[in-house]
């Protein structure tokens, strides 16, 4: 796929698409006129945020509910979103979710949903949409983790975890992919200024959603013989510590 700041003709699925960093990197495709499937787990909320995108640019819209943590839902996804358009070009692995707490207040489940939802997600929705990038002659993956994926914090077990192997892994898909002419990146925010971590999202320093979306789309733009493999965002001018 050539660089292009227009995306006309792409069709591209962006798990974890109906709020926060998602949501924004799906008006940002949909505002390059790319065909867009935006999928989360309920059905209302894709169907709702995919009437916005179709409103955005001249591409197509659509909504998928899909459970990331479901081999099964993420196959079904991706070979439907690439049914619909006829082709599948962008995968943008979103999804995600965090429970913040020290080891011995973190339960089991929050463990295993942190566990398949950040990394089981990614891995499965990618091994669906490998055949479908192959058939139209390469495209990318492009992975959004965390700079917890470099940096751990007191509470962040299972969150450093999930996101120090989705780097592992996004850096070896990308070994894998390379030479079929599939790019794959990793997009490693900062402090967003999302309500990800229960907080309210009235953060001026922090980096904003449409940063992140910003990234992506400069992705897309890069021409085929370039691959950064690798982007990490950090605010400007973060709060000093004392």
């Amino acid at each position: 796929m050539s660089g292009t700041d227009n995306l006309a003709g792409r069709a591209c699925v962006v798990t974890g698409g109906t709020r926060g960093i998602g949501l924004e990197i799906a008006r940002a495709l949909a505002r390059r006129d790319a065909d867009v499937v935006v999928s989360a787990r309920t059905d209302g909320d894709v169907r709702r945020v995919a009437a916005e995108l179709a409103a955005l640019g001249d591409g197509r819209a659509a909504g998928i509910a899909c459970d990331v943590r479901s081999p099964e839902a993420c196959r079904l996804l991706i070979d439907s979103a690439a049914e619909r358009f006829g082709r599948l070009d962008v995968l943008v692995n979103n999804a995600g979710w965090g429970r913040f707490a020290p080891i011995g207040e973190l339960s089991v489940e929050d463990w295993r949903l942190q566990i398949d939802t950040n990394l089981g997600g990614v891995f499965f929705c990618s091994r669906a949409a490998v055949p479908h990038l192959v058939a139209g002659g390469g495209g990318w993956i492009i992975n959004i983790g965390s700079l917890a994926g470099r940096h751990a914090f007191a509470g962040g077990t299972g969150y450093n975890a999930s996101k120090f192997g989705l780097l592992g892994m996004t850096e070896a898909m990308m070994l894998d992919l390379r030479h079929q002419d599939i790019r794959v990146s990793l997009v490693m925010p900062g402090s967003v200024n999302t309500a990800f971590r229960g907080q309210s999202a009235e953060h001026d320093w922090k980096l904003d959603a449409r940063d992140v979306a910003r990234a992506v789309t400069d992705l897309l733009a890069y021409p085929g013989r370039a691959l950064p493999s690798r982007v990490e965002l950090r605010p400007s001018r973060p709060i000093r510590e004392r």
